[in-house]
């Protein structure tokens, strides 16, 4: 008798630019065309992988995006060496189940007002900035697996949240503000600075 079933999941890992973090990667599709920040356990309540995740002693921070968690390790945490084949065999094991991954009715329920998706309120610079870092910063920040979220623009002033392996990485400041910040600068001519809030 042929088993029928849910496909074999696949999971490697890629270094990001932050120590910290270690980003792994699916054959499949965790959260399409998405991503969802998890900074801490208390967070986790619409995702049951995130919260399945916080279960390791070691796991700070979870970030799932289209078919990729972003995992940072504590501070105390020697080496991700040590915890990568354990994660990798979990992840493997609850894609293969099929076990939810993002509960959707919950993620509206706690959905706070960054987004990089352009609402009818919006001004013609806001506009302007979303679809930036929309085409633009998206795209490259996903491959070191991590996002950049809209938060507010007012006075010249663009405010952004870092997530993923953003958020606490020694790089990012640097590609904030000689990357986004140049090139915001370049495009858009209302924009005077770029700067970024924690969670």
């Amino acid at each position: 008798m042929i088993k029928t079933g849910n496909p074999v999941v696949s999971i490697y890992t890629e270094m990001t630019p932050n120590p910290e973090t270690m980003k792994f990667v699916a054959n499949k599709l965790l959260y399409p065309g998405k991503s969802i920040d998890f900074p801490d356990e208390s967070s986790a309540m619409p995702s049951p992988l995130a919260q399945a995740l916080f279960s390791f002693p070691f796991i700070k921070a979870v970030f799932i995006a289209s078919n990729f968690v972003t995992l940072t390790k504590t501070s105390e945490t020697d080496d991700w060496q040590d915890m990568i084949p354990t994660v990798k065999q979990f992840l493997k094991d609850y894609l293969e189940e099929g076990k939810a991954v993002v509960n959707e009715d919950e993620v509206i329920k706690m959905k706070s007002e960054s987004s990089n998706e352009i609402s009818a309120d919006d001004n013609d610079v806001v506009k302007r900035i979303k679809e930036l870092l929309e085409n633009y910063v998206k795209p490259a920040v996903e491959m070191d697996g991590g996002a950049i979220q809209f938060k507010s623009f007012e006075d010249g002033k663009v405010n952004l949240m870092l997530q993923g392996s953003c958020s606490g990485c020694p790089s990012s400041m640097i590609t904030l503000k000689a990357g986004i910040e140049g090139m915001m600068k370049r495009m858009i001519p209302e924009v005077k600075e770029v700067v970024a809030e924690a969670e």
